[in-house]
């Protein structure tokens, strides 16, 4: 099913139910919003961005902005022609923070070639998104190795990388590695009775659809029928199957910001990642949605940190 199809399908049950498709909303008065564009100018006071529909934005710069590209830079310090994805307060007119060039890669070692200092990994990122390859340069492998001890091929890989000309480039890792091979999934816990109507866990977030702003979420626990996909239907976190355009009800515990997003690709390898993220207390084992960057922001999500301590509604 195509993501159009899958919109379509969660719109009209929207309007069946009498509920708003992909509302967002905050636990206080503060609004974020996300706007991923090109830069055409930037200086100390103000940025300019073409979006991806070819619009022009002119936003305010504050002091207090912080950017990311690689690594925490000055703001001042970004290139004209960088891709970035903005944080914006107020209405989207004052910008907060900006992650440039980022990347995100995780799936299953292939193979991993150079050395002793820099190295390309061969990832395998699932049926949906294809293979990629990353180059690990001399001096970010230390600390992507002390958060990836097993690293050869079958294990899994998770890091937070630079584009540049066409070149990824990890940084920095998005995880720590679970210490099973990628065909050691441990188990689901068992759940008696009903199945619970919210079920905590870890959100991260992917790029593959970076470029065309899409909106949905991929998640674990689909129909092959559904989705055409024989890698589905794994997860350590005792979730219950739905389907494509079904809308999931995501909540960041830790900022209490909230959306209902559809569910547009099967989450084949988010399902196998049975970790926990701790960027606000520890989240429960297991992950239960990948959201596009945009919704990932929107949230209180923070690119470089890459998960965030969720729970979900289902329907």
């Amino acid at each position: 099913m195509s993501h159009q199809a899958a919109e379509r399908r969660s719109a009209m049950a929207a309007a069946a139910l009498g509920r708003s498709p992909s509302a967002t909303y905050s636990a206080n008065d503060t609004t974020l919003c996300a706007i991923t564009g090109e830069i055409l100018d930037i200086s100390p006071h103000l940025i300019i961005l073409e979006t991806p529909e070819g619009v022009e934005k002119r936003l305010v710069m504050a002091p207090w902005t912080t950017a990311w590209r690689g690594s925490t830079t000055s703001p001042n310090d970004l290139p004209v022609g960088a891709q970035v994805i903005l944080r914006t307060q107020r209405a989207g007119r004052v910008v907060d923070r900006i992650w440039a060039d980022v990347t995100r890669v995780n799936g299953i070692i292939l193979s991993i070639n150079g050395g002793p200092k820099d190295r390309t990994v061969e990832v395998d990122c699932g049926p949906h998104r294809g293979r990629r390859t990353v180059s690990i340069p001399y001096q970010t492998s230390g600390r992507i190795q002390v958060r990836h001890p097993q690293f050869e091929p079958g294990y899994l890989f998770d890091v937070i990388g630079l584009r540049e000309e066409g070149v990824v480039s990890a940084r920095t890792p998005a995880t720590s590695q679970p210490p099973y091979k990628a065909t050691a999934i441990p188990p689901a816990s068992r759940v008696y009775g009903s199945v619970p109507s919210r079920i905590s866990g870890t959100a991260t977030w992917y790029d593959a659809y970076f470029e065309n702003g899409n909106r949905g979420a991929a998640y674990p626990m689909l129909e092959e029928a559904d989705t055409g996909c024989a890698d589905g239907g794994v997860s350590c976190a005792g979730l219950p199957y739905l389907a494509i355009g079904s809308l999931l009800y995501v909540r960041n515990v830790c900022t209490g910001r909230a959306a209902a997003v559809p569910i547009v690709e099967c989450g084949c390898l988010t399902g196998k990642f049975c970790d926990r993220c701790v960027e606000c207390g520890t989240s429960p084992r297991g992950r239960i949605v990948d959201l596009p960057p945009t919704t990932f922001v929107e949230l209180g999500g923070d690119l470089t940190s890459g998960c965030f301590n969720a729970r979900i509604g289902l329907g």
